[in-house]
């Protein structure tokens, strides 16, 4: 095992530890909580606006801003000297994640699964698969960037780039798979997830970053005020998974066997564009600190934009509806997977060649997932 490596082994938390069997415990207590309390979800839900949680914005302001406080601006100029973790991203996110999407929604649901469901129900899976597919992450892939030693300054980057090739693109791609003559984009959805997830955790993350350095100096915000910000990653990713499978818990229940089977096609995608992502950067012998961002931004989905379309195109009790909730409810332990992939692999990759847009190396202990 490399020094690195056993030294983050070492520092490793209880909690970080043991990240997989708290992620199982939250998902099950997030069921009870939905099935038994369902007026707890019910009062959460009240707090939404243009379809996004206002309480799972909060937290996911948690895990966001350890990673937003580490960016040196003066480091986002120097990503365009080191283009290709881009290129990767943006082809697999808009040339090849659509299409394989509809692709294996396509021959699982409609094919593989005829005799188990019925075909306009299928149908609307597949739609709702299609909303999933043409929606690369805005806001948790800061998560997994983080939980995998990513570029700061790298991922900023992606995240903003993508959202401004979604503006354009996503409509089209949509309406061309699923037939349609004309799609409204909740554009409120899209804006107001960008401010909440990016603009906000951002700003706060500089103006905390600029006044420690220049107060108590940037040896004292290296060692001492980095790691105090550990346990809020990890805090707000689980409590995340509580909200999330709360709203859900009655429909696992008495849906069982149909959310198993939308969860087929959904999984093998997004394994598929990971291994696709990160397979290229690997060839191009693009730095681990990017490599692992560029493949988890398109396997992970941008599912606030997907429900908000699936539920005014078909309705929030429509097939389209429930296949986007799966890819909510099947992306936090899946791309853990892949964060924890990325950590045993960094060895594949050369060391960065990009300024690592941070005020210096995460603080020992940090998770790895």
């Amino acid at each position: 095992m490399p020094v690195e490596e056993g030294s983050r082994a070492q520092g490793l938390g209880f909690f970080e530890k043991y990240l997989t069997i708290w992620v199982a415990v939250c998902i099950v207590v997030g069921i009870l909580v939905g099935s038994v309390f369902p007026g707890i979800p019910a009062l959460l839900s009240r707090w939404e606006y243009a379809h996004v949680s206002i309480p799972v914005a909060i937290l996911i302001w948690f895990m966001i801003y350890p990673m937003m406080v580490q960016i040196d601006f003066g480091s986002i100029v120097r990503v365009g000297k080191e283009p290709k973790g881009l290129i990767v991203t943006l082809v697999v996110n808009w040339l090849i994640k659509p299409f394989t999407m509809f692709l294996l929604a396509s021959l699982f649901l409609r094919i593989f699964f005829k005799p188990l469901i019925d075909p306009e129900l299928a149908r609307q899976y597949v739609a709702g698969a299609i909303l999933l597919g043409a929606a690369p992450c805005t806001a948790m892939v800061f998560v997994w960037s983080y939980l995998s030693d990513g570029n700061p300054a790298h991922t900023l980057v992606q995240v903003a780039i993508n959202d401004l090739v979604l503006l354009v693109l996503y409509a089209p791609i949509v309406m061309f798979q699923l037939g349609l003559t004309k799609l409204v984009v909740p554009y409120d959805t899209v804006l107001l997830s960008v401010f909440l997830y990016v603009v906000i955790p951002l700003a706060f993350g500089y103006y905390t970053r600029v006044r420690l350095i220049k107060t108590k100096g940037l040896a004292w915000f290296q060692s001492q005020f980095l790691p105090r910000l550990k346990p809020f990653t990890i805090i707000g990713l689980l409590l995340t998974l509580i909200i999330l499978f709360s709203f859900q818990g009655g429909i696992i229940l008495n849906n069982p066997i149909h959310i198993l089977l939308i969860a087929v096609p959904l999984t093998i995608q997004t394994y598929l564009i990971f291994i696709i992502g990160y397979a290229w950067c690997k060839a191009w012998k693009v730095d681990r600190t990017v490599a692992a961002p560029a493949a988890m931004i398109g396997a992970s989905n941008f599912f606030e934009l997907a429900v908000a379309v699936a539920i005014s195109l078909f309705g929030l009790k429509s097939g389209a509806a429930l296949a986007t909730v799966v890819g909510v409810l099947e992306e936090v332990p899946i791309m853990l997977s892949l964060v924890a992939i990325a950590n045993r692999t960094r060895h594949w990759f050369p060391a960065p060649k990009l300024a690592p847009g941070k005020s210096g190396p995460r603080p020992e202990g940090q998770p790895a997932a």
